[in-house]
């Protein structure tokens, strides 16, 4: 790349590779792209091969470590998935691999850095649980500290049989956890304990959700006075104001994810406000979209203003820049990856240039260098 490109911002792609449970996946490992942020180009550095299912990835605020599942019921010679961990070199966009921890559960599917840097937390979705990781000095995990199995099921006879943790998210002061139970129709909340490495279940230690809706993921507005839940089952989004204080949130509002009409198949995924807190962006996996919504200033609330096709099959993980300028749609079924201008002042999306070659997408992290 050169010391030129490497000043340049890097997108990071997890993917799915041609492992259990997802056969479907055609990926080799993590795909590098540089991001052209004037421009809103990309170009293909490297993969980094041999990381097996790397679905979802997290960075680590230093932006010198880099966090990935893998997806997989057992690896290392034990059941469940793994948490791996590598190093960034910003001269050349290349990932070093430092060391791998099992996640005590199997499916790990989604991970997140607190904003101290000094825990990792993940997600399993096959296995209904989380756990806690610390983070080494030299971006090397130790061992779980904590493990929570959750228990329970739901209304939903195919999906909701038992609980499948979905992702877990920090709240902005890093005080609270917050996971999104798609098997219980749960959101639950733990506070963090430093000194121990341990999740505390809050008072009260859940929100609960429509049954058969299945939290998936969630995005914090900027005030930090919403959050918005997207339901991958019930094609929804679940506005809550949030208690910062207390870790306690209120159900606001329940919107659909589909335009009026829509009688297809479908799957939400990912959700992210923009920057400015004016619009949500929310992803639809059958309608193969991106739903954007107003935000109500006073209130949180949302309208759907439109939808815009992602230009491809599948769009699970999607990202916004943090100017608030373009967002990048990942379609794991199209092996594309499409880049859209944002309009800051309606909130409309227009796609620009042609999709981006990258298999089994579905996961987008970008950094500058630190």
């Amino acid at each position: 790349m050169g010391d030129r490109s490497a000043r340049n911002t890097l997108l990071f792609v997890g993917t799915f590779t041609a492992l259990p449970p997802h056969p479907r996946g055609r990926a080799q490992g993590i795909d590098v792209f540089q991001l052209d942020l004037s421009t809103g180009t990309l170009l293909h550095v490297r993969t980094v091969m041999g990381v097996p299912n790397p679905s979802f990835l997290a960075l680590h605020p230093n932006r010198q470590f880099l966090y990935a599942v893998n997806a997989v019921p057992e690896i290392d010679d034990h059941d469940g998935g793994a948490l791996s961990a590598f190093a960034i070199d910003w001269s050349d966009g290349d990932l070093i691999f430092l060391n791998r921890q099992s996640t005590r559960g199997a499916g790990p599917c989604h991970v997140s850095v607190d904003p101290s840097g000094q825990f990792a937390f993940a997600a399993n979705y096959g296995g209904g649980s989380v756990a806690v990781f610390p983070i080494r000095d030299d971006g090397r995990l130790d061992p779980a500290s904590d493990f929570i199995q959750h228990t329970g099921a739901s209304v939903d006879p195919e999906r909701q049989r038992g609980p499948h943790a979905h992702s877990i998210n920090l709240t902005p002061d890093g005080r609270f956890a917050l996971v999104a139970d798609l098997g219980i129709d749960r959101l639950l909340v733990y506070r963090i304990d430093r000194e121990r490495g341990r999740l505390i279940p809050n008072d009260p230690p859940f929100i609960s959700v429509s049954p058969g809706s299945g939290p998936r993921h969630l995005d914090f507005h900027p005030t930090g006075l919403y959050l918005y839940l997207i339901n991958e089952i019930g094609s929804t989004v679940t506005v809550l104001a949030y208690d910062g204080d207390r870790g306690t949130a209120r159900e606001v509002q329940t919107i659909s994810t589909l335009p009026e009409g829509f009688s297809g198949p479908n799957t939400c995924a990912d959700i992210h406000v923009h920057p400015s807190g004016q619009f949500v962006y929310g992803s639809n996996r059958g309608h193969d979209s991106i739903v954007i919504y107003a935000v109500d200033k006073a209130t949180g609330r949302l309208a759907q203003i439109s939808h815009q096709p992602t230009l491809g099959r599948t769009p699970r993980n999607f990202l916004i820049t943090p100017e608030g300028t373009w967002l990048l749609a990942a379609n794991q079924d199209s092996d594309t990856i499409v880049m859209f201008r944002i309009d800051t002042q309606t909130g409309l999306l227009t796609p620009v240039g042609q999709p981006i070659e990258s298999l089994s997408p579905v996961c987008l992290r970008m950094a500058s260098p630190p």
